[in-house]
């Protein structure tokens, strides 16, 4: 695989050394088990896949290279380069400015670019009509658009699915930047909805089967179909993709669910129901899938508590958060900064979007167990970060640089 030039500062000695030794004793993969680093009164047992992602790094390349080779020009981003904060701190005090924020709302004007101008397109891609805009005005597109090649899988997956008279089901997040641009690609080559969860798609299939009136259905999805988007006739045949960061588990329950309800619909054609659901492939990235499989494999290990650490409006952060809480107390926190003390922890509830301060978090005994993870836009350096302010709170612990050694 490609190697990228990165940053020094998002690199950290301790979890490159780990990487590579792991990769090392593991080149196909295929062992998901966590690595534990025993300190002594504290053990730290890290997931076996987390921070940057293929997509990440390409996308860090870009733009740092960019303003690097482009000092005399402005430098616009068209939305966060990925979700982690002190990444995109970076780059706006290198006098990147964002255009819009994660929502889409302009933040400067389109009408105030000009042709000389860079506008950096983001890892989560954007809308065909956004692409437009910039290309009228001049701006070349093509040139600094670090869009995940992963996510254009998904397009370029919906796109075939579409030659075959498939509609589109997408789930995904409909406000994530992500999910509105692959509804834009998805769109202008068959008609799509987006749905969310599978509570969702659970009231798709009562429309479908007319368990809820049809004039309902536009109401209740609204703003999240296809102008022309007719309920009879295009959700009689369609195929579903993903936003590439959500749950595995969440878009495989929504794949049987929903291909149940064809076969419910149609059971003349069960035998051939191919005709009527499409046989996607999982459109999920490959680092989404490891991640969360080294998760459920970390969350094997004995342990008082967890940390995710990412940003808050990182999807795929969120949903390791979401698979780590079914089994033990985990606190979602972006950096150190949210360790506040051995009896204190500010961290982030990803269902209610609020923060809070979590006090007597690490409890009172003479060895302690931490599974720690992070997500696809989390800097490998805040790991470490993060691991050596928690053994401040551990007396007579092992050093970085010792527990490095074991990994030389």
């Amino acid at each position: 695989m490609k190697q990228f030039s990165i940053p020094a500062k998002y690199k950290s000695p301790l979890i490159t050394s780990i990487k590579k030794k792991r990769k090392e004793l593991d080149k196909q993969k295929k062992d998901f088990s966590a690595t534990t680093l025993d300190f002594g009164p504290v053990k730290i047992i890290l997931s076996r896949h987390f921070g940057f992602c293929y997509g990440v790094e390409n996308a860090i390349e870009i733009a740092f290279k960019t303003v690097e080779e482009n000092p005399e020009k402005r430098i616009f981003l068209l939305s966060e380069m990925i979700h982690n904060p002190f990444v995109n701190k970076d780059l706006l005090e290198m006098g990147v400015k964002f255009l819009m924020d994660t929502k889409g709302n302009n933040i400067i004007p389109f009408e105030q670019l000009n042709k000389d101008d860079i506008v950096m397109i983001p890892a989560f891609g954007t809308t065909i009509d956004i692409e437009n805009k910039l290309t009228q005005i001049g701006i070349q597109v093509e040139k600094y658009n670090t869009t995940c090649p992963f996510v254009e899988k998904v397009w370029n997956r919906a796109e075939q699915i579409a030659s075959k008279g498939y509609s589109i089901v997408v789930h995904g997040k409909p406000s994530h930047e992500e999910t509105r641009a692959t509804f834009s690609h998805t769109d202008k080559h068959t008609p799509t909805l987006v749905i969310n969860d599978i509570k969702e798609a659970e009231t798709l299939g009562k429309f479908m089967l007319g368990e809820k009136p049809e004039n309902e259905f536009y109401e209740f999805f609204k703003g999240r179909f296809s102008d022309g988007f007719d309920m009879n006739k295009h959700l009689s045949k369609f195929g579903v993709v993903n936003q590439t960061t959500m749950l595995a588990s969440d878009t495989q329950e929504i794949v049987d669910f929903l291909r149940q309800i064809i076969i419910t619909k149609y059971p003349q054609e069960k035998e051939n129901i191919s005709e009527r659901f499409a046989d996607t492939r999982d459109t999920l990235c490959y680092a989404t899938n490891d991640n969360q499989t080294a998760v459920k494999s970390m969350l094997e290990n004995d342990a008082d508590f967890s940390i995710v650490i990412g940003g808050r409006n990182s999807s795929n952060s969120s949903h390791l958060v979401e698979l780590s809480e079914n089994k033990l107390p985990t606190y979602f926190i972006e950096s150190e900064n949210d360790i506040i003390s051995n009896n204190a922890i500010k961290a982030y509830n990803w269902k209610t979007h609020e923060e809070y301060i979590k006090h007597d978090y690490i409890p009172s005994k003479e060895s302690v167990s931490i599974l720690l993870t992070s997500g696809a836009s989390c800097p490998d350096a805040i790991v470490e970060t993060v691991i050596e302010k928690l053994l401040n709170f551990f007396p007579g612990s092992k050093t970085l640089d010792e527990i490095k050694a074991d990994w030389v």
